[in-house]
This record gives structure tokens, C-alpha cells and sequence, in this order.
């Protein structure tokens, strides 16, 4: 005999969710909870490349030091996209301090081989920030305040920077159409203002420069911004290094 149906007024046993891989996720809908949505395919770029996630906040040295390897490793993955770069320097781990641990990025960059170059510049999308929102602001960075007349230096200002952007992703467009990868140039040392101009006038110039010329540059630009990429996501002193026996107390 077939079992019987249960009662109206009985509930039936909430169900696992199962995940995207089939496997129970360990977690119950509770009644009345709606299904979780489908999940959703990555967005891209217009270069076709998923966009970046966030970066984590900081962890200390001492922390980056004790970390299994393959979490260090992803943490210098965030640097830099090449296997082999994170996998050597989280190998050397611990670092008495951040100063070592830069020496460490810098070497294993100059040992790039040119499968690690072509791996790291593979995982780079080139980053060209949004014209400013909000109120306008003057070529001296003051905003405008004049009541009931804008300044039309103002107005001249903001046609000049949409102009730039326009001009520096077509320059993007053109660097990666002759060398096969994304335009990158380190900006870390340039006040806000300047990085617009600077990385244009950067890709316009390196838009002349053969094959050999441009990977030497791009090697250098890497390592320049790795270095700024791991102070962002490493700090601290790390360990303390013993006083030599003739320091004082």
C-alpha cells in the first residue's frame, strides 16, 4: 500500500540547500525563507576580462610570515598573476621585516622568466578611472562656489578630462592590439591630478617601442606595481630582529 499523505496541518521537513557542485551546503530553508537565486555568470569588461575582487584588508607581517603556503601564495597573487613569482617568494617566508620581503618581490622579478611574464601580464586588466562625479572642480582642484554664475573654466575643464579618458582607452586599445597584453604603468608616485596626463603621455610614448624595448619596460612597470600592491596588503615589522651585543639597553 502506498504511504499515507501527510495532514494539512502538518509541515514537511525543511530540505538541504544544495550547492552549485551538488553537494549539501549544510545550511536549512526555514519556512517562509525564499530559495536562494541561481547563481549568476561573472560579468566582464569591455576587454573580456572578469573584473577584479576588492582587495582584503591588510594583514600584518607576522601574520603573512605564519600563513600556510597556499594562502600566501594567494595573497602575492593579488601582486602579481604569475604562479612561480608568488610561489618563490612565499617560500622564503618568515621575513624579519617588510624591507626583506620587498627584497624578495624584487629579485623574483628579475627572475621572470618570459612563461611567468606572459602568465602574470595574462591575469593584468588596464585600469582607466571614471571622470570625476559630483560638483565640478577648477584646474586648481578648488571647486566651483559662485552662486547663480558657473565658472566656464569649469565647463572647459571637464570637456578637457572627458577628452583625455576618451583618448587614453582608444590609446589602450591600440598598446594592446600591437604587444598582446594590457597597457600597465606604475602611478603610485604621481598626485592624483597628474595620473591622467602621466599615463597617456606613458602609453603614447611606449606605443613606439618594439617588442624587446616594451617587455623590458612592462618587466620593470610589474615589479613597481607589485611592490605598491603588497604594502597596500602587508604591514608591519614582522618579527623583531635581535640587538646586536653592542647596542645598549
Amino acid at each position: 500500500m502506498p504511504p499515507p499523505s501527510p495532514r494539512s496541518d502538518e509541515k514537511a521537513a525543511p530540505q538541504p540547500v544544495v550547492g552549485a557542485s551538488g553537494g549539501s551546503t549544510g545550511l536549512r530553508l526555514g519556512e517562509g525563507m525564499p530559495a536562494l537565486p541561481a547563481p549568476q555568470p561573472a560579468r566582464h569588461g569591455p576587454s573580456g576580462r572578469s573584473p577584479k575582487m576588492p582587495p582584503p584588508p591588510p594583514m600584518p607581517l607576522s601574520r603573512f610570515n605564519a600563513a600556510p603556503a597556499e594562502p600566501a601564495s594567494a595573497v602575492l597573487l593579488r601582486c602579481c598573476g604569475s604562479g612561480r613569482w608568488a610561489a618563490c617568494i612565499a617560500a622564503c617566508r618568515p621575513y624579519p621585516d617588510m624591507e626583506s620581503l620587498l627584497a624578495a618581490l624584487d629579485e623574483a622579478s628579475y627572475d621572470m622568466t618570459a612563461a611567468d611574464l606572459a602568465e602574470a601580464l595574462a591575469a593584468e586588466s588596464p585600469v582607466v578611472p571614471a571622470p570625476g562625479e559630483g560638483a565640478a572642480h577648477t584646474s586648481s582642484g578648488r571647486r566651483d562656489r559662485s552662486p547663480g554664475r558657473p565658472d566656464q573654466r569649469v565647463h572647459r575643464d571637464q570637456r578637457g578630462v572627458l577628452a583625455a579618458h576618451t583618448a587614453l582607452r582608444a590609446a589602450h586599445a591600440a598598446y594592446e592590439n600591437r604587444f598582446g597584453h594590457a597597457f600597465l604603468v606604475c602611478l603610485d608616485e604621481c598626485a592624483p591630478g597628474e595620473q591622467l596626463d602621466r599615463a597617456l603621455a606613458a602609453v603614447r610614448d611606449r606605443l613606439a617601442n618594439d617588442v624587446e624595448e616594451e617587455r623590458l619596460v612592462v618587466t620593470e612597470e610589474l615589479r613597481r606595481l607589485a611592490r605598491g600592491r603588497l604594502l597596500r596588503l602587508v604591514r608591519g615589522a614582522g618579527k623583531a630582529l635581535p640587538r646586536p651585543s653592542s647596542e645598549g639597553s
